[in-house]
């Protein structure tokens, strides 16, 4: 049998919402992603934090109309590992008896 291996940087429910996000668009502003996850600035920007360590995730910051603005993207290896993650997800699904049998 395959290894079954969850990848614990996108495990955390923040995290999974935050890279599934991503891949729906090319980049994505912190404030949306921070709307859609609903949590906290402190708390988005942790957990992008350790996404960005573990290089799945791209910050790039500029200055527009005199303010400070956060975009995200998911790089090519976070693509990788988010797509990897679902697979697993549907491998051990399959695993799981049908519940009207």
């Amino acid at each position: 049998m395959t290894e079954l291996w969850l990848d614990p940087v996108i495990h955390a429910p923040v995290r999974l919402q935050i890279c599934a996000l991503l891949s729906a668009t090319d980049e994505a502003e912190f404030s949306v992603v921070r709307e859609e996850t609903r949590v906290s600035d402190s708390v988005l920007s942790k957990h992008i934090r350790q996404l960005e360590e573990a290089g799945y995730v791209r910050v790039r910051k500029a200055t527009v109309a005199s303010r400070q603005r956060t975009w995200l993207a998911l790089t090519r290896p976070g693509s990788r590992a988010l797509t990897t993650y679902f697979r697993t997800l549907k491998r051990l699904a399959a695993m799981v008896p049908d519940a009207d049998a």
